[in-house]
């Protein structure tokens, strides 16, 4: 995949004044509204920095970006959802392992059915990632990854289905996407590009090209780097409660688990210790809606399909 950098990204903005003078217009429309936006977009009628025909053009893309923000298809977000995939797929490898992936596939599908979101129109994935790092991750439209280094924090079936109960959360609350929303400028770019699409060249549409896939690096750096807010991760953690109560799993899984997190993760680490709340903070929340800690039942049946599949993990 080819990524532009900053500078190249500001590069091709400025080749045009249509496109230059739109990421303003467009900066302008999420912070002020769509009067503040069309008000500058007289001005610059007036002072002749546009043309009259450049103005609408700039005010339709402002629209649809405005529109696209809010009204992701399925289809759509599970698109986005593989671009975003392909990326963490670069950064982590997949685990070959046909007995664990299929484990946690076959729990992951069942988990799903009984979420808010049981389907998703490329359907829900779920993949091992072969990395120490503990770390899981769910894209748009329901792809999964967790790594090995994260299912070494689960000495039990319980606990794995919490950490996939908890993912699907992300999904069924359209996580992913709202961490779109906040790569505007590059979005922004991508969508008056398309709407101009119709008489670029084969340069230009080689340009755009780019543009969107250094949108979807941004977004994955969203996703990776920064992770979702304590409000966003106490969103998932109740989903995941509610999940795990509906398939039969004990919801104290997730805080054994985090329990275990909590002394596997190293401060400064670009894992869940970067990306999400402590694991305390988040014990500390989930006792609030599953009440007091007990101790999780361990089926022998249960326990047998756990370790023959997860145990060399």
């Amino acid at each position: 995949m080819t990524i532009l950098n900053r500078p190249q990204l500001w590069s091709f903005a400025g080749k045009s004044a249509v496109i230059g003078l739109g990421v303003m217009f467009l900066f302008v429309v999420f912070v002020s509204g769509c009067a503040t936006t069309e008000a500058i977009i007289d001005i610059g009628v007036s002072s002749g920095l546009i043309t009259e025909s450049q103005g609408e053009s700039i005010s339709k893309s402002t629209k649809a970006v405005a529109r696209s923000f809010e009204d992701f298809t399925p289809e759509q977000e599970y698109y986005v959802g593989r671009s975003v995939g392909a990326v963490i797929l670069n950064k982590y490898k997949p685990y070959n392992s046909k007995k664990a992936n299929d484990y946690i596939n076959i729990l992951g599908q069942i988990l799903s059915k009984a979420s808010d979101m049981p389907e998703t129109f490329g359907g829900y994935h779920f993949l091992i990632q072969d990395s120490d790092e503990v770390n899981a991750l769910a894209a748009p439209g329901g792809l999964i990854f967790v790594t090995r280094g994260m299912l070494r924090c689960c000495q039990h079936e319980d606990a794995v289905a919490a950490v996939l109960a908890h993912e699907i959360g992300h999904v069924q609350a359209k996580h992913g996407l709202q961490a779109i929303k906040k790569s505007r400028i590059t979005s922004a770019l991508t969508t008056i590009g398309i709407e101009g699409a119709k008489t670029f060249g084969e340069e230009e549409l080689a340009e755009l090209t780019e543009t969107f896939e250094s949108s979807i690096s941004d977004i994955t750096a969203t996703l990776v780097n920064n992770g979702y807010s304590r409000n966003f991760e106490r969103d998932a953690d109740k989903a995941a409660v509610t999940i795990l109560k509906r398939v039969g799993y004990d919801p104290n899984g997730l805080e054994d688990m985090l329990k275990i997190m909590s002394k596997k993760l190293k401060p400064g680490g670009l894992d869940f210790a970067k990306t999400h709340p402590s694991p305390a903070s988040r014990i500390a929340d989930i006792q609030k809606i599953i009440g007091k800690t007990t101790r999780v039942i361990k089926p022998k049946t249960r326990q047998a399909r756990f370790i023959a599949a997860l145990g060399n993990v």
